[in-house]
C-alpha cells in the first residue's frame, strides 16, 4: 500500500511494522490509536534530506498530534515545534524540546502564556495582531526582557482546501493585513522590548498544489524586500506548513518538490527557512483501530456499527474527510455497501460512507490516515473515554497512552453539597 509503507498486508493479516493488528487488539483493546515509529522517522528525514545544506529550521505543528512519545522522538530526531498554548509549550519542553527551536504561533495568546515562554526562551513569538503585539511588549517591559517576533501576515492567498482549514485569505481570523505589516515593522520606536527577528504566514491545511504556497512566498518577499530597504534586519522567513498527505488517490507534490518550490522563493538570499509541518510528518503514520460491534440491515442501508466513534475520530463529521477503511482480516466472498458508524447518538456520527466490505460482528477494522487531527481533536462526548494509544517499534509494541477510565474522567467533577 503505497501510502502506507509501514502499514502491510502479510499473509491477509494487516500489520503495523512486524506486528499483527489484531494483536495490538487483544493486549489493548479497541478503540485503539496504532503509531509507527518508522513512518515518523522516514518522513522527518525525506525533510531533512530535501533541505539538504541549507539553513533551516522543521518545527512540527504539536496540534496535529501532542503525545509526548510522539514529540520526544521527533525532538530526538532534532525538530523543533510549533505551538499554539500554554499547554503545548509544556509538552513540547517535557517531551525534551529545545526552547531555541519553538515558535509560537495562534491568534489569541494569553498574558500567563506569554510570560511562560518568555521564561522558556523560546525561539520566536509569531504574533498575529497589534493588540497582541502591545501586550507581549508590555509583558517583556515588566520581564526585563525583548521577546523576539516574527508578525504573521496574512497574504490573501487561496489555499483551495476545505474553508474551515483556510488560513489565508481577507476574511481568515488570521495574521496582519500584509498591506499593514510594513508599517508595524518600522514602528520599533514604540515598541521599545520587541525585537523583529522574521517574516511569517501560513496560509492552510491539506494543501495539494504547490501554487499557493508559491503565491504566499513570493508575496512575503516582496514586503521582505521593503523592509530591508529600511534597513531593517530579518533572519528567518517562516512560511509555515500546509502541505496535504493522500487519504485517498489525491494528486500531490513530493516533500522534496515543496521544499524546493519554497526554496525557490527566496532566490539567492541567504535567509534561514522555517517550516510548520504536522499532517504531513504524523498523518499517515497512524491509524485507528476498530472492532465491529453489530451489522444490522435496514430495506434502506446496511451499517457496520464499531466501537469508534465521532469523539474517537472528528474530521468525517466535522470535514465530511475521508479515510480508507482496511479490514484487519482479508476475507474472500462477496461485499456489501457498509455505512460504518459510531455508538455516539448523532446521525453525524459516522467514520465512512459506502464501503465495499465483507463483514462479520466482531471484524476488526482500520481506519487509515488518522494519525494527525485524530488523538488531539477527541473528546469525551456521551461520556466516552479516550481511546489508548500506541506506538509500533518493529516487532515491539509501546503502550504511549493508557485508555482513559470512567473515573479519571469524571474526577474533577463535584456533587453539589446537600
Amino acid at each position: 500500500m503505497s501510502n502506507f509503507p509501514h502499514f502491510e498486508y502479510k499473509q491477509d493479516i494487516l500489520h503495523a511494522e512486524q506486528v499483527p493488528l489484531e494483536t495490538i487488539a487483544q493486549k489493548f483493546g479497541t478503540p485503539c490509536y496504532v503509531y509507527s515509529r518508522a513512518a515518523i522517522s522516514a518522513t522527518y528525514h525525506e525533510f531533512q534530506q530535501a533541505f539538504a545544506d541549507d539553513d533551516y529550521l522543521v518545527c512540527y505543528a504539536v496540534k496535529a498530534n501532542s503525545n509526548l512519545a510522539i514529540l520526544n522522538l521527533l525532538a530526538k530526531l532534532g525538530c523543533g515545534f510549533d505551538i499554539v498554548s500554554g499547554g503545548e509549550l509544556q509538552r513540547a519542553l517535557k517531551a525534551g524540546g529545545d526552547p531555541q527551536k519553538i515558535v509560537f504561533s495562534g491568534v489569541g495568546k494569553l498574558a500567563d502564556e506569554m510570560r511562560m515562554a518568555l521564561a522558556a526562551n523560546i525561539l520566536c513569538f509569531n504574533v498575529e495582531s497589534i493588540g497582541e503585539l502591545q501586550l507581549l511588549n508590555q509583558i517583556a517591559a515588566a520581564m526585563n526582557m525583548t521577546a523576539p517576533v516574527s508578525l504573521r501576515v496574512n497574504p490573501d492567498v487561496d489555499a483551495r482546501t476545505h474553508p474551515y482549514i483556510s488560513t489565508g485569505l481577507k476574511e481568515n481570523k488570521f495574521g496582519i493585513p500584509i498591506e499593514e505589516a510594513e508599517h508595524i515593522y518600522l514602528s520599533t520606536d514604540i515598541f521599545s522590548n520587541i525585537r523583529f527577528i522574521g517574516l511569517d504566514c501560513h496560509i492552510g491545511s491539506q494543501l495539494t498544489e504547490l501554487d499557493p504556497f508559491v503565491q504566499a512566498g513570493e508575496r512575503l518577499m516582496s514586503l521582505l524586500h521593503r523592509l530591508q530597504s529600511h534597513n531593517l534586519k530579518i533572519n528567518h522567513l517562516d512560511l509555515g506548513g500546509g502541505l496535504g498527505i493522500r487519504y485517498t488517490n489525491e494528486a500531490l507534490p513530493s516533500i522534496q518538490d515543496y521544499v524546493t518550490a519554497l526554496r525557490k522563493t527566496l532566490g539567492p538570499m541567504k535567509l534561514r527557512l522555517v517550516i510548520e509541518p504536522g499532517r504531513s510528518l504524523i498523518g499517515n503514520a497512524g491509524l485507528l483501530l476498530t472492532r465491529t460491534a453489530y451489522i444490522k440491515h435496514t430495506p434502506e442501508r446496511h451499517f457496520a456499527i464499531v466501537d469508534a466513534a465521532m469523539n474517537d475520530l472528528m474530521r468525517p463529521s466535522l470535514y465530511k474527510a475521508y479515510h480508507q477503511i482496511l479490514p484487519i482480516n482479508k476475507r474472500s466472498g462477496g461485499s456489501c455497501n457498509y455505512q460504518i458508524v459510531g455508538p455516539v447518538c448523532e446521525t453525524g456520527d459516522f467514520l465512512g460512507h459506502d464501503r465495499k466490505l465483507n463483514l462479520e460482528a466482531g471484524d476488526l477494522l482500520a481506519v487509515m490516515s488518522a494519525g494527525a487531527y485524530g488523538m488531539s481533536m477527541s473528546s469525551n462526548y456521551n461520556s466516552r473515554p479516550r481511546a489508548a494509544e500506541v506506538m509500533v517499534d518493529g516487532q515491539t509494541v509501546h503502550l504511549i497512552r493508557a485508555r482513559e477510565t470512567i473515573d479519571q474522567m469524571i474526577a474533577p467533577e463535584a456533587i453539589l453539597p446537600s
